[in-house]
Parts: C-alpha cells; structure tokens; sequence
C-alpha cells in the first residue's frame, strides 16, 4: 500500500518528503532581496518598532484582533505592577468574509463592532492580520487581503486613518493613536513580554499558523544603511511562491478568490489544509486507489475542513468524523491505512515548510548562538498547536537544522491571550 501511495503522489507531483535546507536557503535569499528594496515574494515588512524595555503600567488600551474568520475586540488594562486584565471582550465575523464590501461599509462595519468601547480608552492596538505597509507613524497601508476577505476597495487605504474618520462619524472622540501591526507582531511582542522565570532570551520570533501563515523576527541593523537600524520584521511567508506544486495544489489555488498568489500559504495554512486534503482524496478515489464503495462515497463528499481531516487523523477508526464515517461503512483495514497515509502526508509537507520558514527567520536574526539564551519563538494558532502532529514534527526537524546541524539554540513557547497582550503592548509604546 505504501508503494501505491508513493507512486500516487509521483503522479501528481507531490513532494511529501521535502528538503528542508532546500527551503531554507530559498527563503534566506527572498527575505535578503526584500530586506535590500529588491523583487521579492515575501514582503518584508518594516515596522519600526522593537519589544519595550521596559514593563506597561497604569494604562489602558482598546484592542483590535481582526484576521481569519474573527473580528475581536476588547479593553485591556495594566495596572501599576504591570498585570493584565481583559475586559469588555466581544467576538463577532470578521468584515467582508460573508459578501463583498466597499471601503465606506468595510470601517462603518468596524465601528458598529466597537460601540460597546466608546471613551474606553484613548488609544488603539489594532491587530490587522493582513500584509500591510506599516509607517513611521504606526498606521499601516493594506498591501492585500488573504484568507478569503472581500473588500477590494480597502487595498492601498491607510488603515488606522480610515478607522478614526468612520469612529469619529459614529459619534467618538478622535483617538489619540491608532497601531497597526501584525499578528506575527502581537505574537513577538508577548513573548517578549511574557517570559518565564529566570530565562532570557536572545531575540524573539512570533509564528502564526492557524487560518493563515505568517512569520516575524528582529532583524539587526544593516550595516551601512541609517535607514534601517534593529526593528521587528514582518516576512508576510505565506506569500512565498518558490514551492513545489503539486497537481492538489493548482486545482485548490485556482478555486481562490487569488489565485496565484499565496501559495505557501495554501499548502501550509488552516483555511486551506482541508481543501487540499479532499482534492487528493477525489483525485485518489478517481483514479480507484479504493474500492468502488469507497471510491463513490469519497466523491459525494463536496466539503472538508481541516477539523475534519485532523480528527480521522488522531481517530480514524472512529464513526463521528465525515472520513471516519465513510470507511466504517465499507473500507478495509489496507485502505483505512491509504486513506491515512494520503491525509498525513499532507500534514507532514506542512510541518516542514514551517520548520523551514523557522529555521529562517533564526538565521536571519544572527542570534541563539548561546544555548542558555536562545530564540525565543511564540507560536499561535490551532493549526500548529492542534493539528496531528505537526507541532511535534516542527520541533524534530528544528533541532536538527537548528541545534545539531548549525549550534543556533531555539524555544517555542505559547501564552494565553497572546495576541491581544501583544496589540495592547503595541498601542502603547
């Protein structure tokens, strides 16, 4: 049965087994063009900005998470030792998922989501998971919108400016400031913020797998540009194009609202894993890798979240899955195992583009070469933390492209409420 899955994959081009280091070199070079004003995939994106060195107390701040499928908003308070309390909290959809906006409804939509803030605070972390170019001043000009947001007219708009004027025509006070930054950035922040006891850290990443892909570093100051001194970086990786596709990934990426664009998201990331995942399989079940029971029961399956896929994975003879379901009612024990070992190959391409995209951004930072003060890299999203395997997957490949084949030292950690304890952080340095 392996052979067969093997030989499936050759078919269509599907490279389970990919080389690391390969990547690595590929992503090193793209930031370095970016980094340098030159064509690049990823952005590389300035942000003008590094952790405080110094603890937040006495403030408040309202904060903004918009990205994936959510739009969160919420109050959050240092008091004067520093501690953090959430409050005010709401959860609603994220503008433009469900039908096409113009610019005026996408804001007029934010607004209406933050009424239940007005003169909370005079100032605004807004997480906006999106490539932006961020300016000197802390607004940030939206580049594009992924994750399947329709609302093409916010392309180039100055994001914080757009939110004050619609905030200010919904009856508040014009905020002092408004932040833009990533989530990438958020998630650096915190950790930076955060660190455990007695540990310190050399520099510190922010990884975002979840419904999207995106990674950010601290990269030093170049050497001879006064344009650039040490600041927080935001990769926008998912945009990396220099990635193998398979046939599975051109059917999906076509079927986008941006196609051609993204591709390395839309091999790695949540909103696209389970997409993926049912074009092997009707490709697999055409091409009659199981039995004609099982072949027309995986083709009458028209969706598939990763939710799904992930929980035949960590369950696969159980009936409350779509895909367990299916097999329970005709499958063999040998194509059980087929139907697993075509999922898991997918989550395993993803691991290692992550661990690749990791590797990366360590090198890039030229720090961890101390064991006792490694990379500190906070890791988000369900998609790395719950997904089958591939946190655990992540971390094997990093000790061996990091730590036994180059003496760089790195610790993934996670902290609860990351993101909003990283945009409060932002809309108050």
């Amino acid at each position: 049965m392996n052979r067969s899955v093997s030989a499936f994959f050759a078919r269509h081009g599907f490279d389970r087994h990919l080389d690391i280091n390969t990547v690595v070199d590929a992503l090193l070079y793209d930031m370095n063009q970016g980094i340098s004003g030159k064509k690049a995939d990823e952005d590389m994106i300035r942000t003008w900005c590094n952790p405080p060195e110094k603890r937040i107390t006495g403030k408040s701040v309202i904060v903004i998470d918009a990205g994936g499928t959510n739009f969160r908003s919420c109050l959050v308070t240092f008091d004067k030792e520093g501690a953090v309390q959430i409050s005010s909290l709401e959860k609603t959809v994220m503008p433009g998922v469900d039908h096409e906006l113009s610019r005026k409804a996408f804001f007029d939509q934010i607004a209406e989501n933050l009424e239940h803030l007005k003169g909370a605070a005079d100032s605004i972390g807004f997480c906006f998971s999106y490539p932006m170019t961020i300016t000197d001043d802390g607004d940030g000009v939206l580049i594009s919108f992924s994750k399947e947001v329709k609302a093409p007219e916010v392309v180039g708009s100055h994001i914080g400016k757009e939110l004050s004027a619609a905030l200010v025509a919904h009856g508040w006070k014009k905020p002092r400031r408004i932040t833009l930054l990533n989530d990438t950035v958020a998630a650096l922040l915190a950790g930076a913020a955060c660190p455990d006891p007695g540990c310190r850290y050399s520099s510190y990443m922010g990884l975002i797998l979840g419904t999207g892909l995106n990674t950010a570093y601290i990269q030093p100051a170049i050497e001879g540009r006064r344009d650039f001194p040490e600041q927080i970086v935001v990769c926008e990786a998912g945009k990396f194009g220099h990635v193998i596709r398979s046939d599975f990934d051109k059917a999906v990426d076509a079927g986008t609202v941006t196609p051609g664009t993204f591709l390395m998201e839309k091999q790695c990331s949540g909103a696209y894993l389970g997409r993926v995942s049912l074009e092997v399989l009707h490709t697999a079940a055409q091409e009659q890798l199981f039995s004609s029971a099982v072949c027309s029961r995986l083709l009458a399956v028209k969706e598939l979240t990763l939710i799904e896929v992930d929980a035949f994975l960590h369950a696969p003879y159980s009936t409350t899955s779509v895909l367990g379901a299916v097999c329970a009612e005709c499958a063999s024990a040998e194509e059980y195992d087929v139907m697993f070992r075509v999922l898991d190959a997918v989550m395993e391409r993803s691991a290692r583009y992550t661990a690749a995209m990791l590797t990366a951004g360590v090198i890039q930072s030229g720090k961890g070469t101390d064991a006792s003060q490694p990379v500190c890299i906070l890791c988000n999203g369900t998609t790395f933390h719950k997904t089958y395997r591939i946190k655990s997957r992540v971390e094997g490949y990093l000790d061996q492209t990091l730590i036994r084949e180059r003496g760089l030292y790195y610790e993934l950690i996670a902290r609860d409420n990351d993101i909003t304890l990283g945009a409060a952080i932002a809309g108050l340095i």
